[in-house]
């Protein structure tokens, strides 16, 4: 540590590396963050920080860094087939799908034990078996950093992609997300025709299933096949799921006829990320300090002592050679400091 680098963010981000910032504010209300703005930390640039568990920290900060642990429950509005749920953005992602499953208001439990907090899902627009976030999104509302207003931002708005947003285009860096409404359903449409999630309830000989059931198979399967943050440093998945040409997609199954697809319109073709890497070779490959996890191909882990460069070198390189071996390019889906 040097000395103008006092504060550690080790805690502040699931990879674990010993990285340190300058200054570091702690915020849990809008009111603090509006003091914030009113005092000019904002023209300083800073550095937001939700959950961390979506990023990827590669050297000291210069600037401040902001940590957003806004909490909040209520709900903000009840129609007669719809509930719809205000969640602080510092609320942790996980536990407001457990808190959603626990009163029967459907539409997230294919999302559970995704790690970070509710600020970044939005951003994000986070997905899992088959579900994304924009499906029972309804609004949120943002401090805009330049203006010190509140502004609220409704799904079209939001202009949400594949794991994108604007937050991650046009207005990246300009907001501060206060809370995310959520418009989840009373009666829900129980959903496990993606991935395992319909064997592992078939296993169980239920009479009837619930979104309980559907959370806790998902919960399982998640468990078997990713790290604990808490146990080994990783970020979840590092990679989108490429989108390609259905042309090309049609040629790499003739090829390989063992590659499952994803079909997104008559043009399109999404394929497996971790299918890609493991074919060329990466899954369980270990460089020092980091590597990719020996059970999901799509996670980089940090064993610790790392360094986030070491992290960013290995997925590049894992990206140029996908890019020679298959012409398919792979993007980040973590954030990259």
């Amino acid at each position: 540590m040097n000395a103008a680098f006092p504060i550690s963010l080790q805690p502040y981000n699931t990879f674990g590396f010993s990285v340190y910032c300058r200054e570091l504010h702690l915020v849990d209300s809008r009111e603090q963050l509006l003091e914030l703005f009113q005092a000019g930390l904002f023209q300083q640039n800073p550095k937001i920080i939700s959950g961390g568990s979506n990023l990827l920290i590669t050297e000291n900060i210069e600037v401040p860094v902001l940590v957003n642990r806004i909490k909040g429950i209520h709900i903000s509005g009840e129609t007669q087939e719809h509930i719809y749920l205000r969640l602080g953005a510092g609320e942790s992602w996980h536990e407001s799908v457990l808190y959603a499953v626990s009163h029967n208001w459907g539409g997230i439990e294919n999302l559970s034990l995704i790690p970070g907090s509710m600020g970044a899902s939005p951003i994000q627009n986070i997905g899992a078996y088959g579900v994304e976030l924009k499906e029972v999104f309804h609004e949120l509302e943002a401090l805009n950093i330049h203006t010190g207003n509140f502004e609220t931002f409704n799904a079209a708005d939001c202009k949400f992609g594949y794991r994108d947003s604007v937050f991650k285009q046009e207005k990246k860096n300009q907001y501060v997300i206060i809370s995310v409404t959520l418009k989840l359903d009373k009666n829900p449409v129980i959903r496990t025709q993606y991935g395992d999630i319909q064997s592992v309830l078939e296993a169980q000989n239920l009479s009837e299933i619930t979104i309980a059931d559907v959370s806790r198979a998902v919960i399982q399967i998640r468990q078997s096949k990713l790290p604990d943050p808490a146990e080994i440093g990783n970020s979840g998945s590092f990679f989108k799921n490429p989108v390609i040409p259905a042309s090309q997609a049609a040629a790499l199954q003739l090829a390989y006829p063992g590659l499952k697809s994803f079909p997104q319109n008559e043009n399109e073709t999404k394929i497996p990320a971790a299918w890609l890497i493991e074919q060329a070779g990466w899954k369980g490959h270990r460089r020092g300090d980091v590597g990719v996890h020996e059970k999901q191909a799509l996670v980089l882990v940090h064993y610790g002592g790392g360094k986030g460069r070491d992290v960013l070198q290995l997925a590049q390189d894992i990206q140029d050679d996908v890019r020679q071996k298959f012409n398919i390019t792979l993007d980040f889906e973590v954030n990259i400091w």
